[in-house]
C-alpha cells in the first residue's frame, strides 16, 4: 500500500513538473515579447555590423547571430516546461515582425526554426537538466538551426569554404550570445527575486 501510494505521488509530482502554470505563461510571454524588442534594435545594428565582417570572411557575418537566438533558450531556462524554448523564440519573431523588418514574415520561419533548434536539446535531456552544458548546447543547436535556415533561404548555391564558415560562426554565436549569456541572464534574474516562483530561481538562491 505504502509503495503504490509513493508511486503515485511520483507520478503526480512528474505529471505536474511538466504542465504549464499561468505563471509560466505569462513570464513565457513577457519574455517572448522583450526578447522581440531586443531583436528589433538587432534588425536594425545588423547591417552595419554585418557590413564590417562581410569583407573580412565571407560568412563571417553569421557571428551576429546569435543576438536572434537567446530568446528560446532563455525561455527554456527558466519555464523549464515542453514547449517553452519554441514559444519564446516564436512568439520574440511574431514581435519582430509585427513592428517591421526587411525580412517580413520569413522571420516567422526562422523562429520557428531556431526555437525548434534549442527544443530539441531540452527535450533530449527530459527537461530535467539546465546547468551551463545544456545551455550552451541549446544556443549551439539554436545556432546550427539558424545555419541551415539561412542558407537555404538566404544562400541557396553557396560555395563549400561559405556554408562551412557560417554554419561553424553561427554556432559559435548561438553557444556565446543565446547559451552563455542567457545563463548568466538567468542567475542575475533569480539573485534579484524575480524567478522566486521558478525552480530556476530557487536553485541559484539555494546555492548563495
Amino acid at each position: 500500500m505504502h509503495a503504490s501510494l509513493t508511486t503515485h505521488q511520483t507520478a503526480a509530482r512528474t505529471k505536474r513538473s511538466v504542465r504549464w502554470r499561468v505563471v509560466d505563461i505569462v513570464i513565457a510571454s513577457v519574455i517572448g515579447v522583450a526578447s522581440g524588442l531586443v531583436f528589433v534594435v538587432w534588425n536594425q545594428a545588423y547591417n552595419p555590423l554585418s557590413a564590417l565582417l562581410s569583407p573580412v570572411m565571407p560568412g563571417l557575418q553569421a557571428l551576429l547571430g546569435g543576438g536572434w537566438l537567446f530568446a528560446g533558450v532563455l525561455g527554456g531556462l527558466v519555464i523549464r516546461k515542453p514547449g517553452a524554448a519554441l514559444y519564446t523564440e516564436l512568439l520574440a519573431a511574431v514581435v519582430s515582425t509585427l513592428i517591421g523588418n526587411e525580412w517580413a514574415a520569413l522571420t516567422l520561419v526562422s523562429g520557428l526554426v531556431q526555437g525548434l533548434g534549442a527544443e530539441i536539446i531540452f527535450a533530449l535531456f527530459l527537461y530535467r537538466a539546465f546547468g551551463l552544458g545544456v545551455a550552451l548546447l541549446a544556443g549551439a543547436a539554436a545556432g546550427l538551426a539558424l545555419a541551415v535556415n539561412d542558407l537555404i533561404l538566404w544562400y541557396p548555391g553557396s560555395g563549400v569554404a561559405f556554408v562551412s564558415i557560417y554554419t561553424v560562426s553561427s554556432i559559435l554565436s548561438g553557444i556565446v550570445l543565446a547559451g552563455l549569456l542567457s545563463w548568466f541572464a538567468v542567475r542575475g534574474l533569480a539573485r534579484t527575486g524575480a524567478l522566486s516562483r521558478f525552480a530556476a530561481g530557487r536553485e541559484t538562491t539555494a546555492r548563495v
